[in-house]
Parts: structure tokens; C-alpha cells; sequence
């Protein structure tokens, strides 16, 4: 029985109008399920307030539950993994801060997933900056006296971290290579062991997020003496910026976003970028995260995409040159 180039065509395009009909029904359905929002630390700090915001604001929105899911570990190689692998339909969705393009420099052929490839973003949320702090009774009272100290005493001063690759040493990293300086890097496990060091007087310098530092230095109890993006920080106008106290080209914003497993399709893309869009637009939750130092951003998928790659090349050139190792 012969079949026809023409009856070959037809079913081949039945087939992709069925594939295509299945993909938009699924989109005008979604979410018809509860959607898990993985979050790749502890519970506690921004990621995982962006990620509880996003639950509650989006459960109501989409009636239809939006669970937070904590899956820290593995510098958060094992959150971020478990969204790679995930099927790509719209119920797995990952929280993911900058940081995250700094892994494929960390980790290289080593890495689990491919950071441009398995992953479609959906938002880039909003951003805030890092801090250049110190103790109050610090001898450095402003960036300068730290880099002419720093100069003359190679090694000798101590900077805390939470960890290699984290977006506070990758700060510090940045700031050493501009300045031609040189410290003694000291990780710890989070930003509240972090803090507690600086305080304590074991390290002696910590770029922290602002929403991790602002307390105690509203309270007297640290010294903020540059902050990390072109512009000061709203909840610290007095603040100087890196750039402007003497390191000219330094700029660090520490971004949140969303992302989705690569091959979701558009459609569900565009309607979880468009609930997020709502929720970060919603007064209550730009007060909310203002109070927090975090401005928000809110942009389209594609603008998420850009920053990431743009993000993946700096941060990787950064840590070549830095010849940083994981810890």
C-alpha cells in the first residue's frame, strides 16, 4: 500500500497542530496543580522572603498552591540541579540570586547542569547592593584608609565571607583586583556567622547584603564605609560608593530572580512573569522590600537572560584572575 508525499504532509502537520493545541491548552490551564518554588538555601535572608512573598501573593492569585521549598547544599549546586532536571512544565520553578552565575566559573566541567542552557528565566526580580563594613570602633574610617592599609600590610587583614562564590566574595574579590590588594579570605557558613565575626573583632572587614548589615549599622554597632552599586543606597544616602570613594569601574548588584526549566513553554513563561510582575508592582511588597534595601526591577524573561549571561562572563573572568578555588 503506497502512501502519498501528500497524506505524509498532512499527518505531519496534524501531528504538530495536536503538539501545538496540547502546549496552549496546557498554558491556559496552568497551574492546575500545586507549582513547587525551590529555593537553594536555608530558610531565612532575601532569596527565601522573595520566595514566601511570591508563594502567598501567587497562591491567592492563581488559587492554586505555590509551595516554597528549601533545598540548600552543594554551594546550592543541589536546589539548582533539582529545577534543571525537573520536568519543563511550569510546576518547578527556582529562586535564583547572583551567585548563581558565579558557579561556572567555580566548578567548570565539573558543573551538573549547563547554566545558559538548562534553565529558561523567567524575572529578574529586583536588586540590592552589598556593603563595605566594618565595626564601629574600626581604625578605617573610610575606603581609603582601608586600601592604604591594605597596601602596605599584604595578607594581614582578615575578610569574612559566606562562602566561595558567594555574591559577598565575589564582592571582595572584585574590590582586591581593582585596588591591587590583598586579604585573607575567611568563610563562614551564612551571613549571620559572618556578622557575628565582624563583630566579635576575628575578621576585620565583611561586604555584606544591605538587608544583612543594615541593623547594626542603624544601631551603631558597624561602620558602612562604601556600598556597592553606581548609585548610594536609599537607605544609605550618607554612604559613598565603592566607585566614588576611590575605586573607579567597581560595581556590584546583588540580584534575585526567578527561573524556569529550559523547554517550558512560552506561554507559561509569560504568565508566571506576568503574576510576578503583579506581585513586585503591588505597594505593600515594594514598601516591604525597600525597608530591606532591595529596589525592585521586575523585568521581561528576556532581560533576565541578558543579565545572566552578562553575569556568567564577569564573574568568570573574575574568578580566573583571582585564581579562587572552592573551599
Amino acid at each position: 500500500m503506497k502512501i502519498s508525499k501528500l497524506t505524509l504532509l498532512l499527518g505531519g502537520f496534524s501531528l504538530a497542530f495536536a503538539s501545538l493545541s496540547a502546549v496552549a491548552d496546557s498554558a491556559a490551564s496552568y497551574p492546575d496543580k500545586p507549582v513547587r518554588l525551590v529555593v537553594p538555601y536555608t530558610p531565612g535572608g532575601f532569596n527565601d522572603t522573595l520566595a514566601r512573598t511570591a508563594s502567598e501573593y501567587l497562591t491567592k492569585a492563581w488559587d492554586q498552591s505555590v509551595v516554597v521549598e528549601n533545598k540548600p547544599g552543594g554551594n546550592t549546586l543541589i536546589g539548582n540541579t533539582t529545577v534543571a532536571q525537573a520536568k519543563p512544565d511550569g510546576y518547578t520553578l527556582l529562586i535564583t540570586p547572583l551567585p548563581f552565575s558565579a558557579l561556572p566559573g567555580l566548578y567548570g566541567e565539573k558543573m551538573p547542569y549547563n547554566a545558559l542552557k538548562d534553565f529558561e528565566p523567567v524575572i529578574w526580580a529586583g536588586s540590592t547592593q552589598n556593603i563595605l563594613t566594618v565595626r564601629a570602633d574600626s581604625q578605617f574610617k573610610s575606603v581609603k584608609e582601608l586600601i592604604d592599609y591594605a597596601k602596605a600590610n599584604p595578607n594581614k587583614l582578615n575578610y569574612g565571607s559566606t562562602g566561595s562564590g558567594s555574591s559577598n566574595h565575589l564582592s571582595m574579590e572584585l574590590f582586591l583586583e581593582l585596588t591591587d590588594t590583598k586579604m585573607t579570605h575567611i568563610p563562614y557558613k551564612g551571613s549571620a556567622p559572618a556578622v557575628t565575626a565582624l563583630l566579635a573583632g576575628d575578621i576585620d572587614v565583611l561586604f555584606d547584603n544591605l538587608p544583612n548589615v543594615y541593623p547594626n549599622i542603624s544601631a551603631g554597632k558597624l561602620n558602612a564605609l562604601g556600598a556597592t552599586g553606581t548609585k548610594r543606597a536609599p537607605l544609605l544616602p550618607d554612604t559613598p560608593t565603592v566607585a566614588e570613594a576611590g575605586v573607579p569601574g567597581y560595581e556590584v548588584y546583588v540580584w534575585f530572580g526567578m527561573q524556569a526549566p529550559a523547554g517550558t513553554p512560552d506561554a507559561i513563561i509569560k504568565k508566571v512573569n506576568a503574576g510576578m510582575a503583579d506581585m513586585l508592582h503591588e505597594q505593600s511588597v515594594i514598601d516591604k522590600f525597600s525597608k530591606q534595601g532591595v529596589e525592585i526591577v521586575a523585568s521581561s524573561p528576556a532581560d533576565f537572560k541578558t543579565l545572566i549571561h552578562a553575569e556568567v562572563k564577569k564573574w568568570d573572568g573574575v574568578i580566573k584572575r583571582a585564581g579562587i578555588k572552592i573551599e
